[in-house]
C-alpha cells in the first residue's frame, strides 16, 4: 500500500515522502497514530499544492532574511563593558550582548545564532557572524566601549 508520511517515520521517510509499506503496517499502526494517510489521487494532488505553498513561504523567508542581513552590514552597533584603565574587560562581551545591542538596535536575533570567533576581552572592534536562514549569513560588525565612555 502506498501512503503519504505526514510526521518523519525512522527508517521509513521524512514527512511528505510517498512510501510504499505493507497494509497491516499502515492500518494498524501508520494511519491510527496521524502519521500518514492513504496516496490518492486526491491527497496526492493536496500534496503536490501543499509543497508548493511551502516553497513559496521558504522562499519568502530566504528574502527577508536577505533584506534582514543588508541592514545588518550597513550597521556597527555599540557594546559597553566594564573596563579596566589598560582596555581590558573585566569579563568577556558574548553573543547575548550582541544580541541585546541588535535589539536596542530594532533587530531581534536569537542569541544561539550569533557566533563569535575568538572570546572578546578588550576595548575595539569586532566581528561576529549571524545566521539568518538556512543559506544566509551575515558578518555583524559592533565596537566594545569601556561603561560609562561618552561617544
Amino acid at each position: 500500500m502506498k501512503v503519504i508520511l505526514r510526521k518523519d517515520v525512522a527508517a521509513l521517510g521524512d514527512a511528505g515522502e510517498v512510501v510504499s509499506v505493507k497494509n497491516g503496517y499502515a492500518n494498524n499502526y501508520l494511519i491510527p497514530q496521524g502519521m500518514a494517510t492513504r496516496a490518492t489521487e486526491g491527497t496526492l494532488k493536496a500534496l503536490e499544492t501543499e509543497k508548493k505553498q511551502q516553497a513559496r513561504k521558504v522562499e519568502l523567508q530566504r528574502v527577508s532574511a536577505r533584506e534582514l542581513a543588508q541592514k545588518i552590514e550597513q550597521m556597527v552597533l555599540k557594546v559597553q563593558a566594564k573596563a579596566g584603565e589598560s582596555g581590558k574587560l573585566f569579563g568577556t562581551v558574548t553573543a547575548g550582548d550582541i544580541a541585546d545591542a541588535l535589539k536596542v538596535a530594532g533587530v531581534e536575533i536569537d542569541r544561539r545564532k550569533i557566533t563569535l570567533e575568538a572570546p572578546v576581552k578588550l576595548l575595539g572592534k569586532y566581528e561576529a557572524e549571524a545566521k539568518l536562514f538556512s543559506d544566509v549569513t551575515v558578518k555583524v560588525t559592533f565596537e566594545v566601549e569601556a561603561e560609562g565612555a561618552e561617544a
